[in-house]
């Protein structure tokens, strides 16, 4: 099923972060259990499934939450989890990427094809992906837009966040009192795993010391 709307109008909502926002996950809501919230419980999810729950009446059941556990993340992180499904009532689901015959135990054995392959099953049968993708991150993401199609494995993606800065998700977790990741309060923008995330600006303390700028789940758009 196909968004009614793939652009979001050049309206206010144009310029309105919390209006492309909500615009976004209305169309992303249509797939009902069929879209997938990939979870990494950083700040962005924080804003994102607080608005996600607000459109469906905290019922729960707009769509489906999943997360990738590595078995390697920071206790922190754990500790947000928790804190998400007190605060959130969701449920969520949990794809494991742990490989203990071959240990994630830096950048050179991290985004294994384990990581991708439990993407793949998370978005087993679904039609649509939301993330939480946003343009000020970096280079690779600059030109992402709200809604967008995913050609590699053929559903709709949806980037509610694309337009955001860090000061509005910031803005947004403090007006609504909303969990996040304590990291971001220790320096990290960006938080993965923890053996290869150290304290950075942007998306330059994943990987550090390395070319290494993605992961291998957000595959850019060709065409």
């Amino acid at each position: 099923m196909p968004p009614l709307d793939t652009h979001t109008p050049m309206t206010t909502s144009a310029l309105d972060p919390a209006l492309s926002l909500t615009h976004t996950l209305r169309e992303a809501a249509r797939h009902g259990a069929r879209a997938v919230l990939l979870c990494s419980f950083q700040k962005e999810e924080s804003v994102l499934l607080d608005e996600l729950l607000r459109l469906d009446q905290g019922t729960g059941t707009a769509v489906r939450v999943v997360t990738i556990d590595t078995g390697v993340l920071f206790k922190e992180t754990l500790e947000t989890w928790r804190a998400f499904e007190e605060r959130f009532d969701v449920k969520i689901e949990v794809q494991d990427a742990n490989n203990p015959t071959r240990p994630w135990s830096g950048p050179e054995h991290c985004c294994s094809a384990a990581k991708v392959a439990a993407l793949d099953a998370a978005l087993d049968g679904a039609e649509g992906w939301i993330t939480g993708i946003r343009r000020e991150q970096g280079p690779t993401r600059a030109k992402v837009q709200p809604i967008e199609r995913d050609p590699a494995r053929g559903l709709w993606k949806y980037n509610p966040l694309a337009r955001w800065t860090d000061k509005d998700l910031w803005r947004r977790i403090s007006e609504r009192d909303l969990p996040y990741n304590p990291l971001h309060d220790q320096g990290y923008e960006s938080i993965g795993c923890a053996t290869c995330t150290l304290p950075g600006a942007g998306r330059e303390g994943r990987w550090a010391g390395t070319d290494k700028t993605e992961c291998g789940l957000h595959v850019e758009p060709r065409g």
